[in-house]
């Protein structure tokens, strides 16, 4: 048993040849084709950014839009609000009851 544990110790701690490179690192580049790819790449990118930042204003300027109709329209019916109780302020008790016309 330990004789199997000192001869696997043993034979991990020795290293295993690495191929040797048959292309100089050195010498390689991308060339022009490598060039235009990063080049269309970066192009694509920035109109997609353009495009996003186009939306997110208009999402912005509409937001801002329904804000201010809504407020708008709360303004209107607080109004009808407060002229509906000045008139039933005004009127007399009478007014109120229904007639025998509008009893359909």
């Amino acid at each position: 048993m330990q004789d199997a544990l000192m001869w696997s110790l043993t034979s991990a701690s020795t290293s295993t040849p690495s191929p040797t490179p048959t292309i100089d690192p050195d010498t390689v580049t991308p060339g022009p084709e490598g060039f235009f790819v990063i080049a269309i790449i970066a192009v694509a990118v920035i109109l997609l950014v353009a495009d996003m930042m186009r939306r997110i204003r208009r999402g912005r300027v509409r937001a801002d839009v329904n804000e201010l109709l809504d407020a708008e329209a709360a303004a209107r019916a607080e109004d009808s609000d407060a002229e509906g109780d000045q008139r039933a302020s005004t009127t007399s008790p009478e007014d109120d009851e229904p007639s025998e016309s509008n009893s359909r």
